[in-house]
């Protein structure tokens, strides 16, 4: 209801009379004040009531399953009604790894693998669209281009933006160049991809990202903690790179130096990525173009952690 408007000058007068009329409704439900009707989600047509159906023996007895299906770009969050299922039963743990492997080919629309249970693997020979593994939680997304296209993979855009938005666990690897805040919020799973757009890492607290080419401006913008491995091959990376809480460094450790040749085998065993190949086959040249991109709080953090430990092995010899 409006107040008569008498009581200051510049509302004198004012009439909200055709703002605030409510129709006379032939059916009363078109102009309810209130929620009378739930809302359809349409989830009976959703892809992943298929793939519960066909995961229904790895779900009761963990015994190993595989699926091949079509997908289309309006088949949004694949994986994640499976994930819920899995997530009542056996909670985080989930199950053990590819339990459930299950390969697309085609566009998978947005959220591809969100909040992906441990124990699932999701295999697109296609392309995706925005938020892949979004929340991902322990399970494993793979997306490389079609077999038989001719155009080179890491020249060209695979997945939408916002990939691995938030994700606490789990693994991704794309045989092609992300979009826009690849990782944003990242908070603990490990992923390979060929280059990505701006924001890269953004608010990054945990985890690892792999980067084989070229990052767009802005990467490592907040990024607190995790650590980023950027082959850099033309030098123009510390131009992109926001230092405002990151540190460069080159891979100097055998540790890091292990740890990233397995996670670019690995990108190249399920994607067989030309570059990753390309990468491999001159290993020692190539990890000299590599830069570590290390938060510097979280070096202190783990720094801390190093002296505590060999502390505690001195105390007790």
């Amino acid at each position: 209801e409006a107040k008569t408007a008498v009581a200051h000058w510049k509302a004198k007068g004012l009439d909200l009379s055709a703002l605030l009329h409510k129709p006379q409704a032939v059916d009363p439900k078109w102009y309810s004040l209130r929620c009378i009707e739930k809302q359809d989600h349409g989830l009976e047509k959703a892809l992943d009531n298929q793939l519960i159906a066909l995961a229904q023996e790895a779900i009761n007895s963990k015994e190993p399953v595989q699926g091949s299906f079509p997908i289309h770009n309006y088949n949004r969050c694949v994986g994640t009604m499976l994930s819920g299922v899995i997530g009542k039963k056996y909670g985080d743990v989930g199950l053990p790894e590819n339990t459930i492997q299950l390969k697309f080919n085609g566009t998978a629309g947005q959220s591809l693998g969100a909040f992906l249970a441990p124990g699932i693997s999701l295999t697109v020979e296609g392309d995706a669209n925005d938020y892949v593994g979004k929340g991902l939680s322990g399970g494993r997304v793979v997306v490389y281009p079609p077999k038989n296209s001719t155009f080179k993979a890491e020249e060209n855009i695979l997945i939408g933006n916002v990939a691995l938005y938030g994700a606490t666990s789990g693994s991704a690897f794309f045989r092609g160049i992300g979009g826009e805040r690849f990782a944003v919020r990242n908070s603990g799973a490990t992923a390979v991809v060929e280059g990505v757009g701006d924001h890269g890492c953004e608010y990054m607290t945990r985890g690892s990202v792999v980067v084989l080419g070229r990052t767009g401006r802005n990467f490592g913008a907040g990024m607190s903690g995790g650590v980023a491995y950027v082959y850099d091959a033309d030098g123009a990376f510390p131009y992109n790179c926001n230092m405002g809480m990151v540190e460069l460094e080159e891979m100097n450790e055998d540790k890091d130096c292990d740890y990233l040749k397995n996670l670019v085998q690995t990108h190249y065993q399920l994607t067989e990525s030309a570059i990753a190949k390309k990468i491999l086959d001159h290993w020692s040249e190539s990890l000299e173009r590599f830069v570590k991109v290390m938060p510097l709080e979280y070096k202190k953090v783990l720094q801390h952690q190093h002296l505590s430990k060999e502390a505690m092995k001195l105390a007790s010899i």
